[in-house]
């Protein structure tokens, strides 16, 4: 049977010819393979005139588990001269790339502007959203379910292809964006998003993020809880956020939404002092103020949707990762042997020998984050042991997801299980952990297989697609996300990261379109309703 499915406006074959590269391009210097899903002696690389630069064999993988392809490579490291490209075999050519300096640079900015697209609560001018303007939306005061009476809580990033905003998923989001300045400022200095605050003397990234942190500061209560989330009992239909006026709730406070706002805010707070110390003040104090809730509170108190609510949960069956990482930012924010104590009592205790969720960097699992900061801090009072400890933890990963990528065609650190509901962010988060390998180790590999997840993700996958909105010939055009589909606009918000192949076929739509026994790394639809393949979030951008 063919296996033949609708991507968007377009069919998707899973079992053409192809040959499947990185929509984005190479470094120079960098590894460079094409992947070639069918038999051939030579490859050739050519320009957009058809001429031809380089010619190399290639060579036979053989079968990959994940995609079913009986795979081949087409390396060509050694080629290094900038340009536009593609690679022909067998009568086939690969969609268009490039090699130079510059090939993520677009890329890079992209992924960063979406979260200017995704803000709620004001306008988006046209000076800076160019094509896709929109109205100020959700800017009522919210119903306080169970307590009676409304608040303000406009502005945040939407999370989502819907409106709604959820403290947890935001703060995991903020974080990761916030450790990628603290980490590679001199990256993100020269990074000109073309947002209002540009040219403020505060790097652009920065100023993104504090559009959040500003949301954020409302869903603490007075006594430092944190409502859950902000949404309408029921997602919208596709419709312009500005068009969605039905009524927002802010929903009961939970001990992971306390505990990862503490964490942000403190992160922030050390971040922001630079710039703005009235600002930083702020979080800092917002911070001690959810902590010393916390301290008050050990009993878990979780989430879950009341009876007639659809919109997202984000519930999850412990706070322990989310305190540990609480502990750690404000012991790296102030220095004080309380917080440190109970970081090193929680790193001893708190996991019940599930190491794992010491370095898991997810929204759900996010116990990585209070383990990087606790590395990262350079206070009087840290166990070196426990720190080395952590380290050598992300490099053992990092050595087991390297034996993971070697035993895949298309260089990918997945199994099969690994295709779930969110898979790139799954398949980024191992890119994450590659560089911290990198990084702690002084080993240069873990930089090539962290640069090989991009790679995957960006077109050197068994589909030959590229899973962000607006790079690549062939690429996701489809979200399932609610402007795109409102607006009127052929072409989706550039710079969107689409969630991928879901083997689970969690919506009604996917398990239609994609027939049964379908290999993992091909359960996938560019269609907007597929929105266990295609939507897009926050955290799988961050």
């Amino acid at each position: 049977m063919s296996n033949l499915f609708f991507a968007g406006k377009e069919e998707l074959s899973a079992d053409i010819p192809r040959i499947c590269v990185d929509q984005a391009g190479y470094l120079p210097k960098s590894r460079k393979t094409a992947v070639l899903t069918f038999p051939a002696e030579l490859f050739s690389i050519i320009d957009e005139n058809g001429e031809k630069h380089f010619e190399g064999a290639v060579t036979h993988f053989g079968h990959d588990e994940c995609s079913g392809d009986d795979v081949y490579i087409a390396d060509f490291t050694s080629f290094e001269r900038s340009g536009s490209y593609r690679i022909t075999a067998g009568g086939v050519t690969s969609p268009l790339f490039r090699v130079g300096h510059g090939v993520y640079g677009k890329l890079f900015r992209d992924t960063a502007k979406a979260y200017y697209y995704l803000r709620c609560g004001c306008e988006l001018e046209e000076k800076y959203a160019g094509a896709y303007t929109h109205a100020e939306c959700h800017t009522s005061e919210a119903e306080i379910l169970g307590e009676g009476g409304k608040v303000d809580v406009s502005g945040g990033w939407h999370d989502a292809g819907d409106y709604g905003r959820y403290v947890t998923a935001g703060a995991c989001a903020c974080a990761q964006l916030l450790y990628s300045y603290k980490m590679f400022p001199e990256v993100f200095e020269k990074l000109d998003l073309n947002i209002p605050e540009s040219g403020s003397g505060v790097p652009d990234i920065l100023s993104e993020c504090r559009y959040e942190l500003e949301w954020m500061l409302k869903m603490q209560r007075q006594d430092g809880s944190v409502y859950h989330k902000v949404t309408t009992m029921r997602h919208a239909p596709f419709i312009m956020p500005e068009d969605d006026r039905e009524q927002l709730y802010v929903f009961p406070i939970s001990s992971m939404a306390a505990a990862d706002f503490c964490a942000l805010c403190a992160l922030a707070a050390g971040i922001y002092q630079k710039y703005d110390k009235a600002f930083s003040e702020r979080l800092k104090k917002a911070a001690e103020l959810s902590y010393q809730w916390l301290e008050k509170h050990h009993e878990f108190i979780g989430f879950n949707n009341p009876e007639g609510c659809d919109t997202g949960v984000y519930g999850e069956s412990s706070d322990v990762d989310n305190r540990y990482w609480a502990a750690a930012e404000m012991f790296a924010l102030t220095g004080e042997k309380r917080y440190a104590a109970e970081f090193v009592r929680l790193y001893h205790e708190g996991f019940d020998r599930d190491d794992y969720v010491r370095i898991a960097l997810g929204y759900s699992i996010i116990g990585g984050l209070g383990s990087l900061a606790y590395i990262l801090c350079d206070r009087e009072g840290r166990e070196n042991a426990i720190a080395n400890a952590l380290k050598e933890q992300f490099i053992g990963e990092a050595y087991w997801l390297k034996e993971k990528a070697l035993k895949s065609g298309y260089g990918a650190s997945m199994e099969d299980w690994d295709y779930y509901w969110g898979s790139n962010m799954v398949l980024m988060q191992h890119a994450m952990k590659f560089i911290l390998a990198g990084m702690f180790s002084g080993n240069k590999e873990f930089y090539e297989l962290a640069e090989d997840q991009l790679h995957v993700l960006l077109g050197r996958n068994a589909l030959g697609i590229s899973y962000v909105t607006g790079t690549g010939e062939n690429r996701c055009s489809f979200p399932h996300y609610r402007p795109s589909e409102a607006d009127g606009i052929e072409e989706s918000i550039p710079g969107l990261v689409i969630g991928g192949p879901n083997r689970n076929l969690n919506d009604p739509h996917a398990s239609k379109l994609i027939p049964e026994g379908t290999p993992p790394m091909k359960c996938f639809a560019d269609n907007k309703d597929c929105y266990s393949l295609n939507e897009v979030t926050i955290y799988w951008n961050s």
